[in-house]
């Protein structure tokens, strides 16, 4: 394992970065961004083998650096030298739509918001979330029924939507579905920014209907805020407009907004790929579905956050639906100092794509990497300990996921609500049509057939 990077006092010892081949320097101006778009995991594939782990990439008239492999992305995650900006990348892809969110930090500012919004996810918050998640839950599965081809991505990210809204904002009153269809679609055009070519607030593209729908969600929960400052109570938003650090300082009014539009859309967004995801595969091996769905049975209608915790064969499968398919198959850094990487010098400026996605394929670390086998992660097998960072579906370092248990513990109380209340199946030989272009997505929705069981075996 890498501990640290052995070259980062002495940049100029290290070996320049591989020459780009004419053959993979893309289209002019966009570069490999469709080569990306269409297949990441094959872009990524043919990158480690013609390069190596620190690889040249051309994308959107930017000469950047693709890090492959547990070695490198450990060494730009762990950021040892405090060479990798977060806040820069991210920016020039969505900054404007998720600005100031906790990704958009670095250095002491990330740390002092990161500190005090971890105060939102201790254990006793989230508890009292698990009990919380089970009449959202209720509400919004009351109307799913026997259908050949649900669309279960389409449905399930209502559903997170929903949950988001009750949990995050302790619910949202008297609005309307209308209201939070507008809601929904504002998130998904914030989120599908990062494809944008046009990079302005222009009518038509994708960072047009960014900044509109960035508009949309800040006048939404403004809306709420001063109710939020007004009272006390246990949800998220009402926490960020009390929360003090120990100088007595608070997140100003904009803070709380700006982070609310990052933890809504982070929460919503990455629960929703891992649970369809995680449909799809307990379709396609029903064997799968019926031990996590005894697991399911053998608690009550309602489990709180230890009972969520034990569904030790449910977490297996979520582990390795993380692994077949991140959410965030791909981090983006920026290099504010010259630094070096597996003994390649990478200069102060260089954009970084660092391609979590491909560690969780590598032969050198996983058993039958493309094949579906939850297996790997079991107590006899670990396989995820081959590499400190063979497993990164969370990132690393500073960075990583704030809201990690909190997302396993939602993926969970949906799934255990699936698994008691319903069967469902997929053919064997599926494979999603997916768009790459940004978070992915299945395009078709992913249809799953379901089917509700009897009162009685429920």
């Amino acid at each position: 394992m890498t501990d640290r990077n052995p070259n980062a006092d002495e940049p100029q010892a290290a070996r320049p970065i591989p020459a780009l081949r004419p053959e993979d320097r893309g289209l002019p101006v966009f570069g490999r961004l469709f080569d990306y778009a269409r297949d990441p995991v094959a872009l990524m594939r043919h990158q480690w083998t013609h390069y190596g782990p620190v690889s040249p990439m051309n994308a959107l008239k930017s000469e950047a650096v693709m890090l492959l492999g547990p070695d490198a992305c450990e060494e730009a995650l762990r950021n040892g030298d405090k060479a990798f900006a977060s806040g820069p990348a991210w920016g020039r892809i969505v900054g404007p739509f998720f600005h100031r969110g906790l990704m958009l930090l670095d250095l002491t500012e990330h740390h002092d918001h990161r500190r005090i919004l971890q105060q939102a996810f201790t254990r006793d918050r989230l508890e009292g979330y698990a009990a919380r998640l089970h009449p959202a839950l209720d509400r919004g599965m009351a109307g799913w029924s026997d259908q050949a081809d649900f669309p279960s991505y389409r449905r399930l990210k209502q559903l997170t939507l929903d949950i988001a809204a009750e949990i995050f904002m302790g619910g949202v009153g008297q609005t309307s579905a209308a209201e939070m269809d507008r809601v929904n679609r504002a998130f998904i055009a914030c989120v599908q920014a990062a494809a944008g070519v046009v990079r302005a607030d222009v009518p038509f593209t994708r960072w047009g209907r960014a900044y509109r729908g960035r508009r949309l969600l800040e006048e939404f929960l403004r809306s709420y805020l001063p109710a939020k400052r007004a009272t006390r109570t246990d949800d998220l938003f009402s926490v960020l407009c009390h929360i003090e650090d120990e100088d007595g300082q608070r997140f100003t009014d904009q803070d709380v907004i700006d982070h609310m539009i990052f933890l809504m859309m982070a929460a919503h967004d990455t629960a929703t790929i891992t649970t369809t995801t995680m449909l799809q595969y307990l379709g396609q091996h029903p064997e799968w579905q019926e031990r996590c769905r005894a697991e399911a049975l053998a608690m009550g209608p309602e489990p709180g956050l230890a009972e969520l915790e034990s569904m030790t064969d449910l977490d297996l499968v979520m582990r390795e639906s993380l692994r077949l398919r991140a959410p965030v198959p791909l981090l983006v850094r920026k290099t504010v100092k010259d630094t070096v990487v597996q003994g390649h010098r990478i200069a102060a400026g260089t954009d970084v794509m660092v391609g979590v996605q491909w560690s969780h394929l590598m032969e050198e670390y996983w058993t039958d990497p493309l094949t579906f086998d939850p297996e790997r992660f079991s107590p006899e097998r670990r396989e995820d300990k081959s590499h400190r960072y063979a497993w990164e579906p969370f990132g690393g370092g500073v960075h990583k996921c704030i809201g990690l248990y909190f997302g396993g513990m939602e993926v969970k109380a949906i799934c255990h609500r699936l698994l008691r209340g319903y069967e469902w199946s997929v053919p064997r030989d599926y494979v999603p049509p997916m768009d790459n272009h940004s978070l992915p997505f299945p395009t078709d929705g992913a249809p799953i057939a379901l089917r509700r069981r009897s009162p009685a075996h429920a």
